[in-house]
């Protein structure tokens, strides 16, 4: 088991990970709070915001140098994007200001509840793979959908728990499940999370990942918060590994029925 974990790498379009805590880099009081956090929870793909992260502007200070991109990978995003044009646009100069290829597409259709405007999306997603870019999909948890996601040549699935920033928790588990079926994918859920019993959950239940911002930054105390969520990670995929006792309505007693009385 122990030699199964060390071998047992999250793995999206043929990069190998050793950690599958993924965290934001948004909502955080300073970048220095932001980089020590991203340090203790262990993770190896940081999500950036190219519309909001000051990544070119030497004058102020730079992502860079908080968090080194040699050690970290970063994974450009569309967050505040509301069509496919943002989109394409925003991850197209994000390629040519440092040459990132592995994006984070992320069209939203609302600003009260930040859900995905998955025609945006759909139609983003098909340009952007032939284009050559991989991209891992911000969606809602339609199994159909994210079967069209994933023909249309995405590098990763990451549904929502629940809305951005909401803490709520894994909402719909039954289409999660179903999404974790019928993919070969990389199934990353991705918003809602708030606790580490949420992260544990959608590792338990097999997905490959978990993507966290808000519950992480606005924590009264995020460094504490970033290595619960790193432990819930592990803890869960272990779990997952381990192969659970299947559920059972009946009672099954613990102790030998034979004994010497």
């Amino acid at each position: 088991m122990e030699d199964r974990l060390k071998s047992d790498h999250l793995v999206i379009a043929n990069k190998r990970f050793g950690s599958r805590l993924i965290v934001g880099t948004g909502k955080y009081k300073n970048m220095s709070e932001c980089a020590q956090a991203i340090k203790i929870s262990g993770a190896e793909i940081v999500t950036v915001a190219v519309r909001r992260v000051n990544i070119t502007d030497k004058n102020k200070p730079l992502l860079m140098d908080y968090i080194d991109p040699k050690k970290i990978t970063y994974l450009p995003n569309t967050a505040g994007c509301f069509t496919s044009k943002e989109a394409l646009r925003t991850l197209r100069l994000a390629r040519e200001i440092g040459g990132w290829k592995l994006v984070k597409l992320e069209v939203l259709g609302d600003k009260k509840n930040l859900f995905p405007d998955m025609i945006e999306t759909l139609n983003s997603t098909e340009v952007l793979t032939k284009e050559g870019f991989k991209v891992m999909v911000y969606c809602n948890d339609d199994p159909l959908m994210a079967k069209r996601l994933e023909n249309a040549g995405a590098s990763a699935i990451m549904p929502l728990a629940a809305p951005i920033g909401s803490g709520l928790g894994i909402q719909n588990k039954l289409n999660i499940a179903i999404i974790r079926k019928q993919t070969k994918l990389p199934l990353i859920i991705d918003a809602g999370i708030g606790e580490a019993s949420d992260a544990c959950v959608a590792m338990e239940m097999g997905c490959d990942g978990v993507l966290i911002n808000t519950a992480i930054a606005k924590a009264k105390k995020p460094n504490i918060m970033a290595e619960a969520m790193k432990l819930a990670v592990k803890s869960g995929r272990k779990s997952y590994l381990s192969g659970r006792i299947k559920k059972n309505y009946l009672g099954s007693p613990s102790s030998p029925k034979l004994g010497i009385i």
